[in-house]
């Protein structure tokens, strides 16, 4: 079958002649999962579910809808995140609102949720009566955050900070859509500095690609997604470094910090943690793929800060 363009995708008058249209056009491209990407466009332009876009291959597209799925295969052809053109993705069950204030959530980055989640719900077993202070450091779209919120309601209130205001309107949306608002207390400002009080777990998904690892990104994450919330000085590390050389003081007696880092940078960061808490208990997570993707950091009481305002 000959290459097809976007252009040609306007022409078909059926699901299945334009998916099978774009499935080529993608393919031709650095797309990497150009058949899904396909689909999953189709379906958000006639609005029904991607696994109906294969049930209903006959069903008739108007000239309308052929034209903008056609925009859209363009667009992604170009490199444009899928989700940044429908402006959705779905993290932990929810559905976010996604677009380019903000990196778009990633499917191991659920695996810190769930982490967190298993360490709040033991601390509330543990002592019912005095939920954890939970803080998101870097929020971004709000995924990690909001999701911890919308799973666990025994939390009265979680904080998220951002340097980025333009993020923070982002995850304010989202938590809006949500219904958490009330519950998610978004601050501005450069790492802890906004935290108003200590805190029993802290989180945080910085950036930590180095700059020099740009050009082997892909398009879709090199092109479009804030270089704010992707790139970080020193090899990477200089976010995590900085983050855990202020932690001590915003951390109550026997607190988590649960980190998010890049595939191949697993010593440097235990070293610096223990560095800084060379009595804590640590746990390095594999994200789906079987890389080491994160830390979990069970502080010593006696190693952390306090439990007053700081």
């Amino acid at each position: 079958m000959a290459d097809e363009s976007p252009t040609q995708i306007a022409g078909a008058t059926t699901l299945g002649e334009a998916l099978t249209r774009a499935k080529q056009a993608l393919r031709t491209s650095e797309t990497q999962s150009p058949d899904l990407d396909a689909r999953v466009l189709l379906a958000y332009v006639v609005g029904i579910s991607p696994a109906a876009v294969l049930a209903y291959s006959e069903r008739e597209l108007s000239s309308d809808e052929a034209a903008r799925y056609a925009d859209l295969i363009a667009r992604r052809v170009a490199g444009e995140p899928v989700a940044y053109l429908t402006g959705h993705r779905e993290f932990m069950g929810l559905d976010f609102r996604t677009d380019t204030r903000a990196l778009i959530p990633r499917p191991e980055t659920e695996l810190l949720v769930e982490a967190a989640l298993d360490d709040i719900r033991a601390r509330l077993q543990h002592d019912p009566a005095s939920p954890p202070l939970v803080a998101d450091i870097g929020t971004g779209s709000g995924a990690i955050a909001i999701a911890i919120a919308a799973l666990e309601p025994r939390l009265p209130c979680i904080y998220a900070t951002d340097i980025s205001a333009d993020a923070l309107a982002l995850s304010r949306e989202n938590a809006a859509r949500l219904g958490v608002a009330d519950r998610v207390i978004f601050l501005q400002g450069d790492l802890l500095d906004p935290l108003p009080e200590a805190v029993d777990v802290l989180l945080g998904n910085l950036p930590y690609v180095a700059p020099r690892d740009a050009p082997v990104l892909p398009p879709d994450v090199r092109l479009y997604e804030p270089d704010v919330a992707l790139y970080s000085p020193n090899e990477g590390l200089q976010h995590i470094r900085r983050l855990l050389d202020e932690t001590r003081t915003h951390l109550r007696p026997g607190a988590t910090i649960i980190l998010e880092f890049g595939y191949d940078q697993r010593e440097a960061i235990e070293a610096m943690v223990r560095a800084a808490f060379p009595q804590s208990q640590i746990r390095v997570g594999l994200d789906y793929a079987g890389w080491e993707r994160f830390i979990v950091v069970r502080t010593s009481a006696q190693e952390t800060g306090s439990s007053h305002m700081i």
